[in-house]
């Protein structure tokens, strides 16, 4: 197996792994925040970076039967929520493709606005040439 590398993002704000602090998703990805997880609140997202997923199964939740995958974090390896594959009910369509995330699972980190504004690149700005470069 070669080596991992993860993502690191930046926006006003960024979710965090609780356990090792690990990038997940950014603010601007949240769909909704008026979601229940089976620890208590939970966030729908678009997008999830450094995870992964487990085998998919039928699940019956609140808002109908779902096919659906647990979410684990790339280096902890601890369950964050799940991935929503498929949907039987018309109205819940949404959800294909789409991410929870439980509020007990992760943290939320607020970016200070003045490192957003500096000059110096942020490490989402390296090229990908010079970071294989460094290798």
């Amino acid at each position: 197996m070669g080596r991992t590398f993860r993502i690191y993002l930046a926006g006003e704000s960024v979710f965090l792994c609780r356990q090792c602090g690990n990038h997940l998703a950014v603010g601007e990805s949240v769909l909704s925040k008026a979601f229940t997880g089976q620890h208590g609140r939970a966030i729908l997202i678009q997008h999830a970076v450094n995870v992964y997923t487990g085998e998919a199964e039928e699940r019956e939740m609140r808002t109908g039967k779902h096919v659906v995958r647990d979410v684990f974090c790339q280096v902890c390896h601890s369950v964050l929520g799940w991935k929503y594959d498929l949907a039987y009910e018309p109205e819940q369509k949404y959800k294909e493709g789409k991410f929870i995330l439980e509020r007990e699972l992760i943290t939320e980190k607020m970016e200070n606005k003045r490192d957003l504004q500096s000059d110096r690149p942020r490490i989402d700005e390296v090229p990908v040439r010079e970071l294989m470069a460094r290798v």
